[in-house]
Formats: C-alpha cells, sequence, structure tokens
C-alpha cells in the first residue's frame, strides 16, 4: 500500500464528515439584446458593502452571490438555487444573470460603471481599488466571471494546506480541461488588443481547441505580476512575497498616481498589488478576517483555514454555473492534492506550471497536446487520465464513510467525459454555437442565459424565501448606513492607516 493511501486510510469518517465547501459565484446583469445591463445594483438586494449572500464584484453590473458553508456538495446547490431564486425575484424583467465566463457586449472601456459601496471610508476604498484595476488591466478583463469554490477539511496544519496548494497547480490542467467552459467570446471584450484568436462567425472569436479563456493570456493574466513568482513552500514565504509586492512602489503603477492633478484618486497605492485581491492565481490560501483586518495579517496570525479554488468557469448548461457532481469531482482533487507528497516548488517549476496552464487554456482538446511534466513532456491525454484513475479509490472510500454520497458516480462522469473529449463542456460550447447559432457567441449565451432564468423561477422555493431575503436587504442597507454615521477620519487617514505596512503583520 502506497503512502498516499495509508494516509486516505486514516481519514476517518468524523473528519470526512467535517469536510465543508462554499461558493462564490460571479455573473453579470445582461440585457435581452446581449448587451451588459448598466443600471445600478437594485436596492431591493440590498447593500452591495453588508449584504452576506449577494453582493457585487468589480463591476456595478456584475454580480456576486454567496453562499454558506455546506456537508454536502447537493446542500451547497441548493442554497445557490435559492439565492438565485430571490435575485431574480428582485431583478428586473428585462435583465437576466449572463450564463458565460466570457462577458457579454461590453461599452467602451471607461463606461463600464465601477462597483458601488456609498460613502463610508471603506465603501470607498472597495471603488478606489476597482479604479486602480481599471487603470492598470483596462475594465474589460475585469468584467470576466466564475466560481469560486471553498473548501476545508479539518485538522490540518498550514503545511499541509500549502502542501495540497502547490499539487493542486501542478495538476490543475486537469480542472482547466473538465470544466473549461469559454472556448469562444463577444469580440467587444478584444476590441483594440493583440490576440491569436480565430473568428468562428461575424461578432465572435474563438479558439478551437480551447478549454478556458478565461485562463488564458487574455483573462485574469498580468505582465506585471509575471515578475512576481510566489513560492506555496511555507506560510512565511507566501507571505513575504505578497508583502513585499504590496510595499514595494512599481515604476509603472507609480506613472498613474495615487491621485490625479484634479485631486481625485486613481489607485489605492502604487505597489504591484494594491491589496491581497489583487493577486491573481489559480488557488488561496484563505482565513476569515476580522472588521477592518488586513487578509494576509489574519493569515499571518491564525494560520489557513481553508482554500479558494478560482480557476472555476461558469458552466453555461448548469442553471445556476456549476453541479453538484462538480462539486465532488472538486473534493476528490482537492482531497488527491493533500494526500499525495508534495516535493518544495522551485522558480523553474513556477515558470512551468505557468506555459503548462496558457496551453492547456488555449489549446487543451487539441489531440496529443503534450505538457512540461517534472521528467519531460507527457501528453495531457495520458496525464490526466492517470490522475483521474488516481482519485478511484478517494472516490470508494467517501463512498463508503459517506452516506449519500456519489462520488464514485460523479468521478465516472468525468472520467468518461475525458475519454470522450467531444463531451466536455468546452466542445459542446463550440458544439452548440455552430449548430444552433450560427457560430454566435452572444445568441448561445443569451439563450443559455434565458434557459436558466425560466428553470430556477420554476423550481419550488421556500414559503418564506422572499420575506427573508427582503429583511436580510433592509438589515444591509441600515448596516451601510451605520458604519457611514461611524467614520470619524477623512478618506486619506483612513487610507494611509488601512496601507500601512504595519497591518499586514509580520
Amino acid at each position: 500500500m502506497s503512502n498516499w493511501q495509508q494516509r486516505l486510510n486514516a481519514l476517518d469518517r468524523t473528519r470526512l464528515q467535517g469536510m465543508r465547501r462554499g461558493v462564490e459565484k460571479e455573473s453579470l446583469r445582461a440585457l435581452a439584446d446581449g448587451s451588459l445591463a448598466l443600471t445600478p445594483h437594485p436596492r431591493a438586494l440590498g447593500s452591495a458593502l453588508t449584504h452576506p449572500k449577494v453582493t457585487t464584484d468589480f463591476s456595478e453590473s456584475q454580480l456576486e452571490l454567496i453562499t454558506g458553508v455546506h456537508a454536502s456538495a447537493q446542500d451547497c446547490v441548493q442554497e445557490l438555487i435559492e439565492i438565485h431564486q430571490a435575485v431574480y425575484h428582485c431583478l428586473d424583467d428585462s435583465e437576466w444573470m449572463w450564463a458565460s465566463s466570457m462577458p457579454c457586449r461590453l461599452p467602451t472601456d471607461e463606461t463600464i460603471p465601477l462597483g458601488r459601496y456609498g460613502h463610508s471610508n471603506i465603501g470607498r476604498a472597495k471603488s478606489i481599488y476597482r479604479m486602480g484595476l481599471g487603470h492598470r488591466y483596462g475594465r474589460r478583463m475585469q468584467t470576466i466571471s466564475g466560481i469560486h469554490y471553498n473548501w476545508s477539511l479539518p485538522g490540518l496544519s498550514n503545511a499541509e494546506y500549502f502542501g495540497l496548494i502547490r499539487n493542486f497547480r501542478r495538476h490543475s490542467f486537469l480542472l482547466l480541461t473538465l470544466f473549461g467552459a469559454s472556448p469562444a467570446l463577444c469580440g467587444s471584450f478584444v476590441q483594440g488588443r493583440q490576440h491569436e484568436l480565430q473568428p468562428l462567425s461575424p461578432g465572435t472569436l474563438h479558439m478551437p481547441w480551447g478549454t478556458s479563456l478565461r485562463m488564458g493570456r487574455l483573462g485574469y493574466q498580468s505582465d506585471a505580476q509575471a515578475e512576481l513568482a510566489v513560492s506555496y513552500n511555507c506560510l512565511d514565504g507566501y507571505a513575504a512575497s505578497l508583502h513585499g509586492a504590496m510595499t514595494q512602489p512599481y515604476p509603472t503603477y507609480e506613472q498613474v498616481g495615487v491621485r490625479n492633478p484634479g485631486g481625485d484618486y486613481n489607485q489605492l497605492s502604487t505597489a504591484l498589488l494594491q491589496i491581497e485581491n489583487e493577486f491573481y492565481g489559480t488557488i488561496r490560501p484563505k482565513r476569515t478576517i476580522r472588521p477592518g483586518e488586513r487578509p494576509l495579517h489574519a493569515l499571518r496570525e491564525r494560520g489557513v483555514e481553508y482554500v479558494e479554488v478560482r480557476c472555476m468557469d461558469l458552466d453555461p448548461f448548469e442553471p445556476v454555473g456549476i453541479s453538484a457532481d462538480t462539486m465532488r469531482v472538486l473534493d476528490l482533487f482537492l482531497l488527491h492534492c493533500l494526500l499525495h507528497d508534495s516535493p518544495p516548488d522551485t522558480p523553474e517549476e513556477i515558470a512551468r506550471l505557468g506555459r503548462n496552464q496558457l496551453r492547456t487554456a488555449n489549446q487543451g482538446r487539441q489531440p496529443g497536446l503534450e505538457l512540461e511534466g517534472p521528467q519531460g513532456p507527457v501528453t495531457l491525454a495520458a496525464w490526466g487520465a492517470a490522475l483521474l484513475q488516481e482519485l478511484q479509490p478517494i472516490a470508494q472510500w467517501l463512498d463508503t464513510q459517506l452516506e449519500h454520497s456519489d462520488y464514485s458516480r460523479a468521478l465516472a462522469q468525468a472520467t468518461q467525459q475525458w475519454q470522450q473529449p467531444e463531451q466536455l463542456p468546452s466542445a459542446r460550447v463550440l458544439a452548440q454555437m455552430l449548430s444552433h447559432h450560427e457560430g454566435a457567441h452572444l445568441s448561445f449565451v443569451r439563450t443559455q442565459s434565458e434557459r436558466a432564468r425560466d428553470w430556477v423561477r420554476a423550481q419550488s422555493a421556500p414559503a418564506d424565501l422572499a420575506a427573508r431575503f427582503a429583511q436580510t436587504a433592509m438589515q444591509s442597507l441600515a448596516e451601510q448606513a451605520r458604519i457611514e454615521a461611524a467614520d470619524h477620519l477623512s478618506f486619506e487617514e483612513f487610507r494611509q492607516r488601512y496601507m500601512d505596512p504595519a497591518q499586514l503583520g509580520v
């Protein structure tokens, strides 16, 4: 019996029952013609600053739905359905949630509305941070949406979480290929930008073998951040890398300046990263923060509490963007990353993994595609098949330890799709676009968005759901008002205190 199988058998029922997951789902609000809804965040949804379930991401037009923490994948999906029901109860009938990670038809960059959070200092800081993102990367890039999957297992040390993260980064090509669903996009997204996309139809561009353009060079990539080779060998090293990136001025961003000549704010700081959330990655170590606390301080002081998986596209074939079976495969994958030996990373490996990610995002379904393995070139198909086979004993173990878990069935379905790549979401997206929408991205996603809305509305909802969400919305607005009334510092005093390196801990 191998070391990792011994570790698996040591995971008893009690610990496995303590496994938890939650979801954050981003989605643009779009109009029936496929254009971005430019209306403010609906007041009926409460305060984007303080609502626990519904907020905005980068844009005022970009919803973020947040589930609680759940003991089963099915319960997590059920809450996500209910949040969708509550949101659609409040949305105007002319708007729906865009079902694709790649955006709808976008207006000019400067007219994409930034998220607004009221006139408190913390609310202003959130908007100015987004202004900075726009200056640094362009607003279009920030409108890309996805699923963040938050996962934890009781009793794990910082070292075990970081070992998991290193293995996740080594093998995340499997998730991009299995679940990537953004091989095409609306031409408005790349207007004025260099790209290698091929035309599919007027107004639509694609990569024929692409899996997730969201995770490729046109997505959450940054030439500036490429200089930041963050190591995940330990918490101290990881924290030191981010600390330096948030405290050392970066020449390009110094030229932008914190404020413009008129006194308005361009960004929160001139460092490579304004704040922790600006660091892009496929996975992050996380710790729940206290009011006013910086995330890095929380991580340094109290250690890793959970990991945030950030490489998941919205699945346009799932009404709420992700299925319970996808969550089950994610659980298996994360346990695999935890249980297997995880050697330290090196700068050379970090660069190699970056190249593998871009190759998978752009060409992941190409027959015979090779990635850079630890011992040399290896085909993506063979490497992924070996990983899926290693997930089988984990699925079988969970099915014996947990009631109604369905892990083996979910894995069998994923394995079948791997063996028949035409069944993968990215292939299905292109096939549907070509067979039913003359190759048009906007037409396909409009149809899927409308179907998703109709499906959500057709599901039975708890009798008190609308009343509960109305009450939560009112409470969130009252909490925002309380925060605004309690401010006693000028914004510049607040900004300097919040950005003080001492707030990052040691």
